[in-house]
């Protein structure tokens, strides 16, 4: 009866060390920065890992009075571009983790 006991011990202080290194690999993919980009980098964008922008670069010749729809339309290939590229290394990391687990 003991015997049991002490394996489940032994898993919750696994189960805490993991998750230790589950919030530790968050927040270093929270502070890392991502940099999303529209055609040629006409419009740069930089996101952390939570998803917060951080800077906007855009290139002056697409700045066309006559054609706003353009300028939006770069700004969302390079938002996108980052979040994408914030969802990717969020799943190889965070899946390291969460594979073999029941239940998440």
């Amino acid at each position: 009866m003991m015997r049991g006991m002490g394996n489940m011990q032994g898993m919750m202080k696994q189960m805490q060390k993991m998750q230790k290194e589950m919030v530790k690999a968050q927040e270093e993919l929270n502070e890392k920065e991502f940099t999303g980009s529209a055609t040629n980098d006409l419009v740069k964008v930089v996101f952390t890992g939570d998803k917060t922008m951080k800077t906007i670069e855009v290139n002056p010749e697409l700045i066309d009075p006559e054609d706003p729809e353009m300028l939006q339309d770069m700004i969302v290939l390079a938002v996108n571009d980052a979040l994408t590229k914030i969802t990717q290394e969020t799943e190889q990391t965070m899946g390291k983790y969460t594979k073999g687990l029941p239940g998440l």
